[in-house]
């Protein structure tokens, strides 16, 4: 390994995606009731949507530049000095700021990279930045590759409301479909690391349709010849996210993989049970079949 990739929990990748990819993960962490928890090892998805309909105090914290900093060291003496570590938009966290600290305390080459985005659309970008170290890319390209495929993706969600991300600061350009009726089901994408509303819908069922439309008008919109790869994640909505993810396999041109999966807990505490997302980021020229397929 030449270069390493590192990046946050909040790119919700697999498991044993991550651990194929050899990509290094510093978890975000979440409280319920004041006890801290690292997201993705002490505390499930499930955990945070039962906090939020009890009622209970749920907050979320960044990663320190500690626990940043003892990953890079880590790499470091195994001989890796090269870095590239990408995390979730600026505007929804300091997480950034705590791995730049972390990079300027360590002897290593690291590039500090803010994707602009999350889950997903952070996830697939990080695997092709994993894939071009591992075909031997050195640290620019590596940088270059994550930064183009996050640039490309897209990422669109629906919440059953928007009164977590209100509570926990997050709701952004959004903040106009506040107060609106209780029927309507908002639809929210990201734009410059923001998240910003994009339509008002009547129903979830039409609101999921909607996100089915959209996604199939940005996957044709995509240049590649190497095709699509998809994510659909949810908070305690497995049944939404298995249908979406069903009608896009058989919808989306060009779709090679679709990933179900839960939220992980730090996200779930801003969009709340009920949520779906979708991510869509074209494939990279260097494909990722090493790690997805």
């Amino acid at each position: 390994m030449t270069v390493a990739v590192v990046t946050d929990s909040s790119a919700y990748l697999p498991r044993e995606i991550a651990a194929r990819a050899r990509v290094f993960v510093v978890p975000l962490h979440v409280a319920l009731d004041g006890v801290s928890h690292d997201e993705g090892v002490d505390i499930s998805p499930g955990d945070v949507a039962d906090a939020l309909r009890a009622h209970r105090a749920v907050v979320t914290s960044r990663p320190s530049p500690g626990a940043f900093l003892e990953v890079y060291e880590e790499l470091l003496a195994r001989g890796v000095d090269r870095i590239v570590s990408v995390h979730l938009s600026g505007h929804m966290s300091g997480t950034v700021s705590s791995a730049e600290i972390a990079a300027a305390e360590c002897a290593a080459d690291i590039r500090v990279v803010d994707s602009g985005v999350i889950g997903m659309a952070m996830g697939f970008p990080v695997l092709a930045a994993a894939q071009a170290a591992a075909d031997g890319a050195d640290l620019d390209v590596v940088t270059r590759v994550v930064q183009q495929q996050a640039g490309a993706a897209r990422a669109f969600f629906y919440v059953d409301t928007l009164e977590h991300l209100r509570r926990g600061g997050r709701v952004g350009r959004a903040s106009s479909l506040v107060g609106s009726a209780l029927s309507i089901k908002p639809l929210l994408t990201l734009t410059d690391g923001h998240i910003e509303a994009l339509e008002k819908v009547r129903t979830t069922s039409r609101a999921l349709a909607r996100m089915l439309a959209l996604s199939v008008d940005a996957a044709d919109a995509m240049d590649t010849e190497q095709g699509i790869d998809l994510a659909v994640q949810h908070l305690d909505a497995r049944e939404r996210a298995e249908q979406l993810a069903e009608q896009l396999a058989e919808t989306v041109p060009g779709v090679r993989r679709v990933l179900v999966d839960e939220l992980g807990a730090a996200v779930g505490a801003h969009v709340g049970p009920g949520t779906v997302s979708v991510a869509i980021v074209p494939r990279p020229e260097s494909g990722l079949s090493d790690v997805l397929d």
